[in-house]
């Protein structure tokens, strides 16, 4: 009998742990901006054939990249999207060498896709950059690729933060009030808020972010390698489900029920929206590969502006077999 009950604990124990086991991987990810795949990824939700099973889908919202360094420094996310400019942030200054780029999200500048805007007053002091000097300029958030994208090219023009001009911080939504009432002579204007009405009443653009770096893997989804090598099958599905969403939003059949969404997502009309997923919007890769090349080139300036000490290589922060399997499994 005693033989008997041990054997029946035993198979309870594994049976337990076999379940344990099974039990789906948390994968919290950070985004900033509405378009960016985390924020809408739960609208298309019925497309996630893995998620809750393999792995359960969580979006957290951040003001800004920078914050979301912390937030991996802590354990509060698993994925991010994260800024090219904090990707070289988090990995020298955090100390946190073991981000690794694991898919694209966005690019800025790509052929004939959107960059972003920096505007001033159209009926201002500000005719070039120089004449920025002296005033005050908004940013979302130090560090970010917005902020780096900006500094660049005043650095260019030989100004510099506190030295030549004040910085101010600001969410996305507040900018256009911020240059209207004249707390900030240039903005940077961003999806969707660059399409707000009014803004093109009262605003020109000094100049862009495709003007200031060239072309920009301006953001990329990033996890810690102990993560990924933890949960790399789980990352797989979660990448295969993000691809069969993303590839949903670009399909140009999807554009009014797309438009719907972001709708419903902002609680604005969808006529405002004829922009996203199109050529006005920011360049998505239907494959998720990041354009390592580029993400060199934009780290580079980082390096280049103070942000960061060391050089960077992109190359070896990176690791896109992930999502390279995903995608292979999509084609069979």
């Amino acid at each position: 009998m005693r033989a008997m009950v041990a054997a029946l604990g035993f198979l309870a124990l594994t049976s337990g742990l076999g379940q344990a086991r099974a039990d789906p991987v948390k994968i919290r990810a950070g985004w900033v901006a509405i378009a960016d795949l985390p924020a809408i990824w739960l609208a298309k939700k019925d497309l996630a054939v893995h998620d809750g099973k393999s792995y359960v889908f969580e979006p957290v919202h951040f003001v800004g990249t920078p914050p979301m360094v912390t937030a991996f420094a802590t354990n509060q996310i698993e994925v991010g999207d994260l800024a090219f400019s904090t990707l070289a942030i988090a990995i020298e200054n955090a100390g946190m060498n073991d981000m690794r780029v694991i898919a694209n999200d966005f690019e800025d500048g790509v052929d004939n896709y959107h960059t972003t805007l920096f505007e001033v007053l159209k009926d201002g002091p500000i005719d070039k950059v120089e004449d920025l000097k002296g005033k005050v300029v908004a940013t979302n958030a130090e560090g970010a690729a917005v902020d780096i994208t900006m500094k660049a090219m005043l650095h260019r023009h030989g100004l510099e933060p506190n030295r030549d001009y004040t910085e101010v911080e600001a969410p996305f939504p507040a900018m256009q009030a911020m240059l209207a009432e004249q707390k900030a002579a240039l903005i940077p204007a961003v999806p969707p808020f660059v399409f707000a009405p009014g803004l093109e009443k009262i605003a020109r653009t000094l100049f862009t972010a495709k003007a200031a770096i060239g072309v920009s893997q301006f953001i990329a989804l990033v996890a810690r390698k102990p993560f990924i090598d933890a949960h790399r099958a789980a990352l797989v599905d979660f990448l295969e489900d993000t691809l069969r969403i993303e590839r949903w939003y670009l399909d140009a059949k999807n554009h009014s029920a797309v438009t719907e969404i972001f709708a419903r997502l902002t609680k604005q009309p969808a006529d405002r929206f004829g922009w996203v997923f199109t050529r006005q919007d920011f360049y998505r890769d239907s494959n998720l590969l990041p354009d390592l090349a580029a993400l060199q080139r934009n780290v580079d300036t980082v390096q280049a502006l103070g942000f960061v000490k060391a050089r960077l290589d992109v190359n070896a922060h990176s690791d896109l077999s992930i999502v390279k399997e995903a995608a292979k499994r999509l084609k069979q």
